[in-house]
């Protein structure tokens, strides 16, 4: 795709991408940026390249939102390599070690719930986690190894799809935030006396969002710009699961201008869905300590539509 310069657009809403097999996320990010002309995009969290399936990409006003879903679960199809361990976890890396492989189809499905619930786990060297201003794979491929704090994470459920013997497993995982699926086979290679590496990953689900409805790049291409559009769904989706606050054309103006509003009768903690007439989405507010609706992220209307009106 020839990369050129053209006008820039303030386009807002979510696009559910369908991931390649050895994209950045970024690149993707970028590549989806100019299929829509879009002033301004972000992505909901990070797949590896080798890591295909749905990346939620944020354009426009919807990148105020974009932190709420990294804390949404989500779902994974692991394909696990017993027998042997690699620098990375997975199969980019350069084989480091060889392993047996003495278990069988029982004993595998025994040890996966063993990793089901809340558990611990040391994230790998070869992640985008910072330390001192430089991400964990920039000292891995320097070949210096950096001390690395464990964190609790959830395993919601591991199902073993398909297991092809003597040493490919095919497993389903539903997680928490934070979760390294590399890290996590390794675990469970080692609770079994062998090791794994990652032959493939792929995310199906992040939060309610599912891959099902997820859009390919090259589809994008064949599309037009109207029919592009279409696809992207509203910035609200973002925080699907807080609850919805409907607020009258004076609170909705008020709030607009980054003023407290009074909701009568509203018990409810934490973050807050906010709509003006119409159902229209304002942004996100929180309860404070005297019972009003504080903004906290809100949308910024078109030009001559205050949300209030």
């Amino acid at each position: 795709m020839t990369q050129f310069k053209r006008p820039k657009r303030n386009i807002d809403g979510v696009l559910l991408l369908d991931k390649p097999h050895g994209l950045s996320s970024n690149t993707a990010l970028q590549r989806a940026r100019w299929l829509f002309q879009a002033a301004k995009a972000g992505h909901t969290g990070t797949l590896d390249p080798m890591a295909t399936g749905l990346l939620p990409l944020c354009l426009g006003e919807a990148t105020k939102f974009s932190q709420y879903l990294l804390n949404a679960d989500k779902t994974y199809l692991a394909e696990i390599k017993f027998g042997a361990a690699t620098t990375t976890g997975d199969a980019e890396g350069e084989v480091i070690s060889h392993c047996p492989v003495v278990f069988d189809q029982d004993r595998l499905q025994a040890v996966l719930q063993q990793f089901v619930g809340e558990i611990w786990q040391t994230p790998p060297m070869y992640s985008a986690l910072k330390h001192e201003g430089k991400a964990l794979y920039e000292y891995a491929r320097a070949g210096e190894e950096i001390e690395r704090k464990r964190r609790q994470i959830r395993i919601y459920a591991l199902e073993l799809l398909e297991w092809n013997q003597p040493d490919v497993a095919l497993v389903q995982v539903r997680c928490s935030k934070g979760t390294y699926v590399r890290t996590l086979a390794e675990d469970i290679a080692q609770a079994l006396g062998s090791c794994a590496h990652l032959i493939g990953l792929r995310r199906t689900a992040i939060g309610d969002f599912r891959v099902e409805d997820a859009v390919t790049l090259e589809t994008l291409e064949q599309l037009d710009l109207a029919q592009r559009d279409a696809l992207l769904a509203e910035a609200d989706r973002l925080v699907y699961d807080r609850p919805a606050v409907q607020l009258d054309g004076d609170s909705a103006f008020y709030l607009q201008r980054g003023q407290a509003v009074w909701v009568p009768q509203l018990q409810a903690a934490g973050i807050l869905r906010l709509y003006g007439p119409g159902h229209v989405f304002l942004g996100v507010g929180e309860l404070d300590d005297q019972g009003r609706v504080q903004p906290r992220r809100l949308i910024v209307p078109p030009v001559g539509q205050p949300a209030g009106n």
